[in-house]
């Protein structure tokens, strides 16, 4: 990465752009830059004919529960902030100069159609889906794990609830005996006790990014299949000619 005015540049492999350390990147500059975009830039998507380029930022509802660390379910519902919403997409346009637009309209050939264009019609995208679908494999997995850690929270928080609840009985019941008997109740909560401290939830960040970054493989992979049928169907009418 580096900055330049306003703006960073970040390649990204397949679209693996969505990371912490990006995130990070993205605050370090906050401070000193408020309007701070990214511009991402895929080779491997461009080599298949498309200029892969994003302007991002991230959302101001994000920085702020960022900055406090705050990613718990409670937070998220008060913020009403879902996984699509950790970065804004900016659009862009690219243009070229009326002299590079001259000089490209001379380079292109004079025939209407060359073997360059037939070789267009190539279904190379092969290699590019496997690793998409490779990637998208290995995130669901992430996502997996991350799931379980929110299970085993879940399940450690009922059974502390059920154990407050079976304490509380108990202390409710001794302190009508001791009623009876004209003593003082004791307190129906102790806070030196293991049960009444509370669990900590785990941070849905990492769930939110992985989320993010499967939506990301699924769309450049249904991209790239429309492409393919696109192809296809050309090839098969020019076959019939």
């Amino acid at each position: 990465m580096q900055n330049k005015s306003n703006n960073m540049y970040q390649s990204t492999l397949f679209g693996s752009y969505q990371t912490v350390e990006l995130i990070e990147t993205f605050m370090n500059y906050q401070e000193n830059i408020r309007r701070c975009v990214c511009i991402i830039y895929d080779p491997s998507r461009s080599n298949l004919g498309v200029l892969a380029l994003k302007a991002l930022k991230l959302s101001d509802s994000f920085m702020e529960l960022y900055r406090s660390n705050s990613f718990t379910g409670e937070k998220l519902r008060e913020k009403n902030l879902s996984w699509v919403d950790i970065f804004e997409e900016i659009p862009i346009k690219v243009s070229n100069s009326a002299l590079i637009s001259a000089f490209m309209t001379e380079l292109e050939p004079e025939a209407p159609v060359s073997q360059c264009d037939y070789e267009r019609l190539q279904l190379s995208a092969n290699p590019y889906m496997e690793r998409n679908m490779e990637f998208l494999i290995e995130c669901m997995d992430d996502l997996s794990m991350e799931q379980q850690k929110f299970q085993f929270y879940y399940r450690n928080l009922s059974r502390q609830q059920a154990q407050q609840q079976a304490w509380l009985q108990k202390r409710r019941a001794e302190n009508n005996a001791r009623l009876k008997a004209g003593e003082e109740p004791l307190p129906e909560e102790d806070p030196l006790n293991s049960i009444f401290k509370p669990i900590p939830e785990p941070s849905r960040l990492d769930s939110f990014l992985v989320t993010n970054q499967i939506a990301n493989y699924c769309n450049q992979i249904n991209g790239v299949a429309g492409q393919s049928f696109s192809k296809l169907y050309l090839l098969k009418a020019l076959h019939e000619n």
